[in-house]
């Protein structure tokens, strides 16, 4: 029984440096621990043996229990080294070891928000100013101050989300457009309306229900279609890195007059065709045109001295081209294994 003994303390020895405290005092101290289990036995001991027997049980008891009371001082010690961040989150002031594991995702930013803030900045550099968009806001501002009057056909082409209370999920950055001229007029106004819209349509490969769309508005006197284009072109360059070709078709918006689609060459093939552009060489990337007089009047902006032009394009839609993503919908399925691909 002794030679037992002896074994037992070979096991706290090595215990004591592989388990933690809790670990070590479940094992042998408690209710059904080891020594608490040999104390029990010691009626089975013969009588000549129960006194040395008893002697060692409790030597061994008191160094296992002044071993935990140094390995207790020890983390002490270390702690009242350790410098403490009372404002950091629940557990970051623990041991390295114990904290939870943290995917490395560049920072933990959304690719949509690394691509924003590369527009932004571009932005920012030609001489916008930033202003971001809501994300519920009324009927006014979502068409009758875009020449959308109540009955207008035209409305028809905005599948919207309605509260109960007559309120609406913004189908496109375009409702930022009054409050933009008001707040920041009288002219020159040149500013970027960045933000989440929402439509009422079925989801595939290009298109969600959800998506982030960047408004821009440049308004003073003399502004015409050759500095939209000059300006679309060149954000466009500057934010796709390469040299573009551009043309624009016909189209139609109540709030722009004369209304056209941007088209861009194919930064992929140089025109040759590719599964991005369809294999046309040209991508339709967004609407625009010249800001209509009565969008400018609504917005306190006399039309018979400024003019001005707007346009909208996805954000989802850029970040897709130049990432190379096939479907627009990964960007917010979060499917971590595709986010650390990006």
């Amino acid at each position: 029984m002794l030679n037992e003994l002896d074994k037992i303390k070979e096991d706290i020895q090595k215990d004591i440096t592989s388990l933690s405290i809790l670990q070590i005092k479940g094992k042998y101290l408690s209710k059904n621990g080891v020594l608490a289990v040999m104390f029990k036995n010691i009626k089975n001991i013969k009588a000549d043996q129960k006194s040395e027997y008893g002697k060692t049980l409790n030597e061994l008891k008191t160094y296992l229990e002044d071993r935990i009371d140094e390995e207790q001082g020890k983390i002490k010690i270390e702690n009242s080294n350790r410098k403490i961040d009372p404002t950091a989150p629940f557990d970051v002031n623990t041991s390295k070891d114990k904290r939870p594991h943290i995917l490395d995702l560049k920072g933990s930013s959304h690719p949509l928000m690394q691509e924003l803030e590369k527009m932004l900045d571009i932005f920012q550099r030609m001489g916008f100013d930033i202003l971001e968009s809501r994300q519920i806001d009324d009927d006014f501002h979502m068409f009758e101050s875009l020449n959308f009057p109540k009955g207008h056909p035209a409305r028809d082409m905005y599948d919207t989300f309605w509260t109960d209370d007559g309120f609406v999920l913004p189908a496109h950055t375009s409702t930022m457009q009054n409050r933009a001229l008001r707040r920041l007029g009288p002219p020159p106004i040149r500013v970027v309306l960045p933000g989440r819209c929402f439509r009422n349509e079925a989801t595939d490969a290009s298109h969600e229900h959800t998506f982030y769309q960047i408004e821009g508005i440049y308004v003073d006197e003399g502004i015409s279609m050759g500095h939209m284009q000059a300006t679309i072109k060149e954000y466009l360059e500057q934010y796709l890195e390469k040299d573009l070709e551009i043309k624009m078709q016909p189209a139609y918006f109540p709030f722009t007059e004369p209304d056209v689609e941007f088209v861009i060459s194919c930064p992929f093939c140089n025109k040759v065709g590719c599964t991005t552009c369809g294999n046309s060489g040209w991508i339709e990337l967004m609407g625009c045109g010249m800001i209509h007089p009565n969008v400018l009047t609504a917005g306190g902006i006399d039309p018979q001295k400024y003019t001005g032009f707007a346009w909208g394009v996805g954000l989802d839609r850029l970040t897709a081209i130049k990432r190379g993503i096939s479907d627009i919908r990964k960007l917010r399925d979060g499917d971590i294994n595709f986010l650390r691909q990006l």
